[in-house]
């Protein structure tokens, strides 16, 4: 499974993004499907994830400003991101998992301007 995110870049406090994640085959929907995100020198930490028949979870720090979203016959998961402040900026990673197996996407770079 290749995962490709997409949809980062700068923005200023305030602003809004919204991340994408193209699965490379089909992932079912029971399948948990997640954001991470990491900043230089630190661990990679949990954002939010998602899977049918129950509700979304989301880190504290992002609750109630980003939003997790899945497009099953895309095969694409979203994240939008509102009201992002500067401490939001890191580089953000999908990650599904197949057979057992994790996968990651490669990330993409999300910049929060003060």
């Amino acid at each position: 499974v290749q995962l490709q995110a997409s949809g980062g870049g700068l923005v200023q406090a305030g602003g809004s993004l919204r991340l994408s994640c193209a699965a490379s085959r089909t992932i079912h929907s029971s399948v948990v499907m997640g954001w991470y995100r990491q900043v230089p020198g630190k661990q990679r930490e949990f954002v939010a994830s998602i899977r049918s028949g129950r509700d979304p979870n989301y880190a504290d720090s992002v609750q109630g400003r980003f939003t997790i979203s899945r497009d099953n016959a895309k095969n694409t998961l979203y994240l939008q991101m509102n009201s992002l402040k500067p401490d939001d900026t890191a580089v953000y990673y999908c990650k599904t998992n197949y057979e057992s197996v994790d996968y990651w996407g490669q990330g993409t770079q999300v910049t929060v301007s003060s």
